[in-house]
């Protein structure tokens, strides 16, 4: 009995999900520590870094983020002058969160730091391995609801 449900546990999508989400994150988020920036403000930044305006609706789907914890995050970043808020030109009822150009240096040098995060993950998961996971995962969200 105890070798089938051993068996179980080890092919387990959503048990091993999760170890391998909390192990990158956990890498990631070191890489960010030593800017004083973390995985959720990583994230914000990495939207923002198109150069276009997000809703926080937009930025909170984005960084998996719910609402109020978002706002926060958000006025941290701006306390930090990392972004700024700008009424929609569009829609004046709506605000867009941009990147201003300390947060734009931020961000460049934390996307270097990430890459080179990526690069170590790759040596020692695979290349090919790291790209089909990749693929794999893309293929799962885009299908869940």
């Amino acid at each position: 009995m105890e070798a089938t449900s051993t068996g179980r546990r080890e092919r387990d999508p959503g048990r091993l999900l999760a170890l391998v989400e909390r192990r990158v994150a956990a890498r990631l988020a070191a890489a960010l520590t030593p800017a004083g920036c973390g995985l959720d403000e990583w994230r914000v930044m990495s939207l923002l870094a198109d150069g276009h305006g997000h809703a926080m609706s937009e930025i909170a789907d984005y960084a998996l983020l719910p609402p109020p914890t978002l706002t926060k995050l958000i006025d941290r970043m701006v306390s930090a002058n990392r972004v700024h808020r700008r009424v929609d030109d569009a829609d004046r009822r709506r605000v867009l969160v941009f990147l201003t150009p300390r947060g734009r240096e931020q961000y460049d040098t934390l996307a270097a730091a990430i890459d080179d995060e990526w690069e170590r993950l790759a040596s020692v998961v695979g290349r090919e391995e790291m790209d089909l996971l990749g693929v794999l995962l893309s293929r799962l969200a885009s299908r869940l609801p």
